[in-house]
């Protein structure tokens, strides 16, 4: 007996055995311990295996193959199929939970077979529209360019990606031997990354993105160009726009900056001319020395003296607190052909040409020059410029935007390629600015064989054009003038003036024309807000009288005062132009020897509160008794 336990001391010989019988007991549990890991194994592998099925079925069912009976299983409910195969397996095989999450899987697979997008073959002659590019942006806070492309289903192609390629302007398509800048997998909407290159060689702030994909070996666009529309995201200079504090505005005089003339006269908003071709070259004085102005990687030299004097008109207008619009004009030099259109070099008697978006070297000036331009009057050291105007009246090609007549479409696409440069050019650097279009009065003519072209089809096709390749914040700058012009009496009845779409001739009589244009949807920005106008150049001579001309302008202003659509009135002009007079167009506040006008204090009274003493005179002229009965 043991003596500390009370029990009787087990015999030695039965000792080993009961040590035999413990090993087999262990040996036993071991044995089960290994078939319950083998039992699991199997389970997993049998896991795998159905998993393999279903895959393989899926993709059976997906090559949309045919059974033996020639049904087609294309669209069969895999759920059920694995249900099937579930039930041969009874739950003391596999376990009640492990069948369950098999059933879940396969049914798990199935669904997210059918989330794929549909496939389809592409018709040769629709490739390029199959997909859109619904956003073409700088990311506001990587800076860098961000694309998504978008389509109801993907198209069949040799491998399972989207490609993304840059265009220069001027390409028609995706070229021989490009190299794509990003790829994504085809999805209903994929998206890309890709650097800027801001301010570089291999800059991308100007090109246009479309989307391939690689069928037979070969790059094939499936979707049609888009240009970045939010190059205000990386601007250097991006206050909140300059309001004015009215609308009362005037083609100012140079020589007449550094008196006090515009100070009596209260002038709000101004406009100037920049010909560009001015700006260019060097210069030898040693007080105005050559600017060089690097841009993409390549240096231009700029007019150290002519930039000066721009510097003085646009420093003297700020600092009056003058909000001011200037109007870049295409002016013809030997020395920079490059920013003349290829079709548009053949000689003209007009002032102003096409500019040339369709070349390498015209491109890169416009985008310098814009650049340049919207650096240097960005802010209160040389002056601010708050509007640009993009050439003058585009829709009277012979006058004054000169290229060889074509169809209005070939030739909006000329002028949207120019426009969308310095667009970008301009809004990548100052934020705020706004940019526009300019349009004469000649409405909807319809004139035949007419090799002009009719504002109202240049601003359908122009918007159609800038919408399809991404939408961007563009404004009307109009001339409204008066039909003749020799006839300052807005008022009075004229066969080309009606108020509705289809008249002939827009002009302050029929204003509103304009506007409820630009009132419609497709017009709309993308915010959901009308375009902004400017009446940017618009004047009334007094070679008939000056009391006419007088009343014109209270007519016209009192008008455009009632329109919030209206941004500005910018009267042509503060003093005559001796080559206007001779035409019968006395068009200045002053004559040219600097005597006023009648129309000097209307002006300078207008947006007072001392106005209607300047301007009761008006209402007998015209054959009103209440201002407000010439709005409509």
């Amino acid at each position: 007996m043991n003596l500390k336990t009370g029990k009787n001391k087990e015999p030695a010989e039965n000792k080993s055995v009961n040590i035999k019988k413990k090993k087999r007991r262990i040996l036993k549990k071991g044995e089960k311990a290994g078939m319950r890991k083998m039992l699991i194994g199997l389970i997993i592998l049998l896991g795998v295996m159905l998993a393999a099925v279903i895959a393989v079925v899926v993709f059976f069912f997906a090559s949309g193959k045919k059974g033996e009976d020639g049904q087609n299983f294309q669209g069969a409910d895999l759920s059920e199929l694995a249900e099937e195969i579930a039930e041969e397996m009874t739950k003391e095989d596999m376990g009640e939970g492990v069948v369950d999450h098999l059933v879940t899987a396969g049914s798990a697979v199935w669904e997210s077979f059918h989330k794929r997008p549909e496939t389809h073959e592409l018709a040769p002659d629709m490739a390029s529209e199959f997909a859109s590019i619904s956003q073409c942006i700088i990311d506001p806070d990587t800076k860098r360019i961000s694309v998504t492309v978008e389509g109801d289903g993907v198209p069949k192609s040799d491998d399972k990606y989207y490609y993304l390629f840059a265009l220069n302007t001027y390409d028609s398509g995706i070229a021989e031997g490009s190299d794509y800048i990003a790829r994504d997998y085809k999805d209903n909407a994929t998206s890309f990354g890709a650097a800027l290159n801001y301010n570089l060689s291999s800059s991308r702030l100007y090109k246009k993105f479309v989307v391939a994909i690689k069928k037979d070996g070969q790059y094939v666009q499936v979707s049609g160009p888009s240009y970045i529309t939010n190059p205000e995201a990386i601007a250097r200079y991006s206050s909140v726009y300059q309001q004015a504090s009215s609308k009362k505005g005037l083609l100012v005089d140079p020589n007449r900056l550094r008196g006090n003339e515009l100070d009596d006269l209260g002038v709000k908003q101004a406009a100037y001319n920049i010909p560009v071709a001015r700006l260019l070259g060097p210069t030898t004085s040693a007080a105005y020395p050559t600017i060089h102005y690097t841009y993409n990687g390549k240096t231009y030299a700029f007019n150290g003296q002519v930039v000066a004097e721009y510097d003085i008109v646009f420093s003297t207008l700020t600092a009056k607190g003058i909000t001011t619009t200037a109007i870049i004009l295409n002016n013809y030099s030997s020395a920079y052909t490059q920013l003349i259109h290829p079709r548009a070099r053949g000689g003209s008697a007009a002032p102003y040409y096409m500019f040339n978006g369709a070349e390498e070297s015209g491109v890169e000036y416009m985008a310098a020059i814009g650049s340049f331009l919207a650096e240097r009057y960005s802010d209160n050291r040389h002056g601010r410029i708050s509007n640009w105007v993009i050439a003058n009246e585009i829709n009277a090609r012979k006058e004054w935007n000169h290229m060889e007549y074509t169809d209005i479409e070939t030739y909006v696409e000329e002028y949207a390629k120019a426009f969308r440069v310095f667009y970008t050019a301009i809004k990548s650097v100052s934020g705020s600015a706004r940019v526009y279009i300019s349009l004469d009065q000649q409405w909807d003519r319809n004139i035949k064989n007419n090799t002009n072209y009719d504002g109202r089809d240049i601003l359908d096709v122009f918007n159609r054009n800038i919408t399809s390749k991404g939408n961007i914040d563009w404004g009307v700058a109009q001339h409204p003038y008066n039909v003749p012009l020799t006839e300052a009496r807005t008022w009075k009845g004229s066969k080309y003036v009606e108020h509705g779409a289809g008249t002939s001739m827009i002009t302050m009589e029929n204003i509103e024309v304009l506007i409820n244009y630009l009132k419609q949807e497709q017009f709309l920005t993308d915010t959901g807000e009308v375009r902004s106008i400017l009446i940017s150049e618009l004047g009334y001579t007094s070679h008939a009288g000056e009391a006419y001309q007088a009343a014109a302008f209270a007519y016209a202003y009192y008008k455009i005062a009632a329109y919030d659509e209206i941004d500005g009135f910018l009267l042509n002009r503060e003093t005559d132009a001796a080559e206007e007079v001779a035409q019968g167009l006395a068009f200045g506040l002053t004559d040219a020897g600097g005597r006023h006008k009648q129309i000097y204090d209307v002006f300078k009274y207008i947006d007072t509160p001392n106005h209607a003493a300047y301007t009761e005179f008006a209402k007998g002229i015209i054959g009103i008794s209440n201002w407000n009965e010439i709005i409509r």
